[in-house]
């Protein structure tokens, strides 16, 4: 990821995040994929009402979706709201569809989206992780080293 990139997450007026696959996963390589969706899907989205918890994505006949993505229903659509929670298409290069195509046969690995942005053209945009799952000592590990951020940044704080 480049800095120009890292700056439109940050400058994002949206910022959807996974936090629980960061601490399910060790994330192995990311991509970025538009989403296809429909009128009220990205009003929504821009207001903020979308979620990724427990969300993954797979590859159907050469092309991958989302699963699990909520969405919720935009408050002023009337009958032609969209579904909240249904399977979305990622748009991705072919390049890139077959390089995680080929990465989820082994076994361990998964794709998991992490987080959901609005780019600068006003487009939903999704990151996508390669991910491998972590053990339970792996998590253990991952919690300690997190409370040793955190009583290290006590300790500067009051000196």
């Amino acid at each position: 990821m480049s800095k120009n990139e890292s700056d439109i997450r940050k400058k994002s007026p949206v910022q959807i995040r996974n936090k629980k696959a960061s601490f399910e996963y060790y994330f192995v390589d990311t991509f970025t994929a538009g989403i296809v969706l429909t009128g009220t899907e990205i009003k929504s989205i821009r207001q903020g009402k979308a979620s990724l918890v427990d969300t993954f994505c797979y590859i159907h006949r050469g092309e991958m979706w989302v699963k699990g993505m909520n969405i919720s229903p935009y408050f002023y659509g009337s009958f032609s709201n969209h579904e909240a929670k249904r399977d979305r298409k990622l748009l991705l290069t072919r390049r890139e569809l077959h390089k995680l195509e080929e990465a989820t046969k082994q076994v361990g690995f998964t794709i998991v989206p992490t987080l959901v942005f609005i780019d600068n053209n006003g487009r939903a945009k999704v990151d996508i992780a390669l991910a491998r799952g972590k053990k339970e000592f792996d998590k253990r590990q991952t919690l300690k080293e997190k409370e040793d951020r955190r009583e290290m940044d006590r300790a500067i704080k009051r000196f």
